[in-house]
């Protein structure tokens, strides 16, 4: 039976089973449904979370050093129940973008725009830590992540302390302990007398993950949530997931080099190389018909075991120059359709097709789907998949 919570605006969701373990799964206990942070209405676009030509640069060298972008001019939105994908190499920029949108990072330039009130609003503590229980992260790095002179029940009770101040102390340790059963490890009361280094890596993200879940969010920041679990696992996490968004409405951006798992669970990718998006839409239509040369590329690193052997690759060229970089689209050193325009001007994301967007002058020249704004071709901006 579905639990019943006495607080006004708590709503309960049926119980599922933990995979693996036939344990009841607690993703469903009393979700909060009242936002602790004034907000307007949702976008004209229908996005919970917007971002509008994101930058971040690094300066490195010192005072006369050199600028490192590391994201350049990212224009993306999240709807509502909706999962994200944001694939791409190391390096491209994805976990930058999850932490300027955690606000562990300032933007250098542009905005991010959290159900119609832009983050650069907030003003006040209050604020912020009410943003950051709606959009938690989960970090790449469980190592790191978690204090290794506390135990977990420690962990788990600071951050509800400081995002679910209206819960005592019983309230904490059974929440607590719900989200440590919806990721798979029991007994959670045994789980929360450990400290860090008694537990495995695999065990220490989804300890992560268990966190983001205790705050009741509307979006997840996902930075590899998974890449550290074995495979029968990482299925029960990634069916977690989907489960967040069916029931409790919750969207995820799930940052991942895992382009099966992206498949999987995602309503739509996004495909980032050196800072830069280049493709966007649908999952299964980019990935079954990519447009760009890079998502191409990307895809044939994945192991096919009935193709036939090759000794070649079609990986050639140099990394993306990301200090300093100039003009020009940071794939032309490996792109083998690259031509002279290549290197004078950066393509923009343009409209492929409905819902779909790609920034390349061979493969999605500008055309109708861009608009020009002081000389310069901007793309039109792409909304949620209807129906995500």
């Amino acid at each position: 039976m579905p639990e019943t919570d006495p607080r006004p605006g708590a709503t309960a969701v049926p119980e599922a089973a933990v995979p693996g373990t036939g344990a009841p799964l607690q993703t469903g206990a009393l979700l909060q449904t009242g936002p602790l942070l004034e907000t307007g209405p949702l976008l004209e676009t229908g996005a919970l979370l917007e971002t509008r030509e994101l930058t971040k640069h690094f300066r490195i060298g010192g005072l006369r050093g050199h600028s490192l972008h590391a994201v350049d001019e990212l224009s993306l939105s999240i709807g509502e129940r909706e999962i994200v994908a944001l694939v791409g190499e190391s390096g491209s920029g994805k976990s930058t973008v999850a932490r300027l949108l955690a606000m562990v990072y300032r933007p250098t330039s542009g905005e991010i725009v959290f159900r119609g009130r832009p983050l650069g609003d907030l003003r006040s503590r209050r604020d912020v830590l009410a943003y950051r229980s709606q959009v938690p992260m989960v970090f790449q790095d469980p190592f790191s992540s978690l204090n290794p002179s506390h135990t977990i029940g420690h962990v788990m009770a600071r951050g509800l302390k400081l995002h679910r101040s209206e819960l005592g102390r019983k309230e904490r340790d059974a929440e607590a302990e719900r989200v440590l059963e919806s990721v798979g490890l029991v007994p959670a009361r045994q789980v929360l007398r450990k400290y860090p280094y008694e537990m495995s890596g695999g065990q220490r993200q989804r300890i992560g993950f268990a966190q983001a879940l205790s705050y009741r969010p509307k979006l997840i920041l996902a930075d590899e949530p998974v890449s550290m679990l074995d495979v029968s696992i990482r299925v029960g996490l990634l069916n977690v997931m989907a489960r967040l968004r069916d029931e409790q409405g919750v969207s995820l951006l799930y940052i991942t080099h895992d382009i099966a798992s992206a498949r999987y669970v995602s309503d739509r990718v996004l495909v980032m190389y050196g800072g830069h998006l280049v493709e966007q839409g649908p999952s299964e239509e980019v990935l079954h018909d990519p447009v760009h040369p890079y998502t191409k590329l990307l895809l044939s690193a994945v192991p096919d075991p009935r193709a036939r052997i090759a000794i070649s690759s079609a990986d050639i060229g140099e990394p993306p120059r990301v200090v300093d970089p100039g003009e020009g689209c940071r794939f032309r050193w490996r792109c083998p359709v690259a031509q002279e325009v290549c290197s004078r001007v950066t393509p923009v994301l343009v409209e492929c097709a409905p819902g779909r967007g790609a920034a390349c002058h061979v493969a999605a020249p500008a055309g109708s789907g861009s608009i020009r704004r002081a000389g310069r071709a901007e793309a039109a901006p792409l909304g949620p998949v209807a129906g995500a």
